[in-house]
């Protein structure tokens, strides 16, 4: 039954799509058989008074319709190009993740049962929604103590949105194993494993206790850092449902003439904002990931101030390095080192030549060479690298697809403050120090502390260990004279998973049916 209602909604999400111009508007290269004949139907099926919308238009109409769970998903897909194309990600990034806000009543319940206290005894004043998304919606308000009266911003989640979620996640799923199935070329970029790190980012995102912790941990990593901060978190009046931080007075970094008129520079404040997102991610390998206009403000001080960490990206030690020795190979032309690094990460497999490798990354890194610094985007270069990565099966790595995707926002939002950004000369004080401290000599100190420690852990974990081998060669020998033996439990699964295919032909016609009635009364 689970699954005859995800292939209804299934069903009922074509169908919006469809009629909203949507799947017309897609492009139709190399479609053949029943998928071109679908994609010329879904163009018979779109309402006329969409011929000369945008697909940008045609996508918000759609995902209006379709209700917050599919918001998500088009912003989550706008951080994988590598997934839907550049173009199509650049539609999903322009989707305004706005929604109706929901009654101040009902916000008032949630953090009541969240935080287990009545919200005229967390707060002085409580005002209603000024802003509301997929997720959740923001409430200013006041706390009134001994110390005086402060303001604050409080995010509630919103009523029903967890179980609306799983309800739809059924059929992202089903849509990820379908193309699995039917469409080889898609294995590649394991549509399925995108599918579960939808459902893992957000559930995360739903937890307003993470979006604090995350926003803790930034808090503590730049509490040294010029010019940059985050609001701090109001940890008693934090829950699952609620998070309560600082209300941020400032401007927005969007609004040029108005950080003009009170004083602050936008050529200072791009150099700001994109050095303390490459400190962020190469010093820290923490970073925010939702840095777009809308969530950066500049306080009176001229401080940049980052909000709603709802999304946020990390890099392991291996992949900064990885991301700092392109860089570095890329501004001393030195291609060679940069395909080696690659083969060196892991992440183009081993049968491919270094050599053919390194002349493609050539045809990348030649013709910047020729432009001037200031043309000269490194998210553009990422952008490239990755795109031809793919013609050496590199597989798809989502902490990269992620820092590639920041990295062009917060290099857009840097030239919108100054159309002249440099952003070699911006980025070389913290890429430079970072090669210096990680790449130099005093990386093999550093490679030495770590393996001094990982053999230190080794030896405490040696007692368990051996005790686990001497029992696993004791099952190995037991299995060799005794032959495999299948618990109780196993063999139940292997028995209703036969049970299940048998019946799956049976199913698949209820389905179709189904889905048909449903779709004739949509009409």
């Amino acid at each position: 039954m689970t699954m005859v209602i995800a292939y209804l909604r299934l069903a009922r999400a074509a169908w919006v799509m469809a009629r909203e111009g949507v799947i017309a508007s897609l492009p139709s290269d190399g479609l053949r058989g029943p998928a071109l004949f679908a994609y010329r139907v879904a163009g018979w099926l779109a309402r006329g008074s969409l011929q000369t919308a945008d697909r940008a238009s045609r996508l918000t109409r759609a995902v209006e319709r379709l209700g917050p769970s599919y918001v998500k998903l088009c912003q989550f897909l706008a951080t994988r190009p590598d997934v839907v194309g550049r173009a199509l990600a650049h539609d999903l990034s322009l989707l305004q993740d706005r929604m109706d806000t929901f009654a101040t009543a009902e916000a008032k319940q949630r953090i009541a049962d969240s935080i287990g206290i009545p919200v005229e005894t967390l707060y002085s004043r409580f005002d209603d929604a000024i802003a509301a998304a997929s997720i959740a919606q923001v409430h200013p308000a006041e706390i009134t103590n001994a110390q005086g009266t402060r303001k604050v911003a409080v995010k509630v989640v919103r009523p029903g949105i967890r179980g609306r979620f799983y309800r739809d996640l059924d059929s992202f799923f089903l849509i990820a194993e379908m193309a699995e199935k039917l469409v080889p070329a898609s294995r590649r970029l394991r549509p399925v494993e995108i599918a579960r790190t939808l459902e893992q980012t957000t559930k995360i995102e739903m937890d307003m206790r993470l979006e604090a912790a995350a926003l803790s941990e930034l808090a503590e990593n730049t509490q040294d850092d010029p010019s940059f901060r985050v609001p701090a978190v109001d940890w008693e009046r934090t829950g699952r449902d609620v998070v309560t931080m600082a209300w941020v007075d400032g401007i927005k970094i969007s609004e040029l003439e108005a950080l003009k008129a009170a004083g602050h520079d936008p050529v200072r404040l791009s150099e700001v904002l994109i050095q303390s997102f490459l400190r962020h991610t190469l010093r820290d390998g923490f970073f925010h990931a939702d840095m777009h206009q809308g969530n950066l403000f500049v306080d009176a001080s001229g401080c940049i101030v980052a909000v709603d960490m709802g999304i946020v990206g990390r890099l392991g030690k291996k992949e900064r390095r990885f991301l700092a020795e392109i860089l570095y190979g890329f501004i001393k032309r030195d291609y060679r080192r940069v395909a080696e690094v690659h083969f060196e990460a892991g992440y183009v497999p081993a049968h491919h030549d270094v050599a053919s490798f390194a002349q493609a990354i050539r045809a990348i890194g030649e013709p910047i060479h020729g432009q001037s610094a200031e043309t000269i985007s490194m998210a553009k270069l990422l952008t490239l690298l990755f795109e031809v990565t793919e013609l050496f099966d590199m597989e798809t790595r989502p902490e990269l697809i992620m820092l590639q995707k920041t990295m062009v926002v917060v290099e857009g939002v840097s030239r919108l403050l100054n159309p002249n950004f440099n952003m070699w000369k911006a980025a070389e004080p913290v890429v430079g120090d970072w090669i210096a401290r990680n790449l130099g000599p005093a990386r093999v100190v550093t490679d030495l502390k770590d393996g001094l420690t990982a053999a230190a852990r080794l030896a405490e974990q040696a007692p368990q260990l051996a005790a686990r081998a001497e029992r696993l060669s004791r099952e190995i020998d037991e299995m060799s004279t005794s032959g495999l033996r299948f618990d109780a439990e196993t063999a139940e699964s292997i028995g209703k998973a036969e049970a299940r295919h048998s019946r799956s032909g049976r199913i698949a016609l209820w389905v179709i049916a189904l889905t048909a009635i449903y779709i004739a009364f949509q009409l």
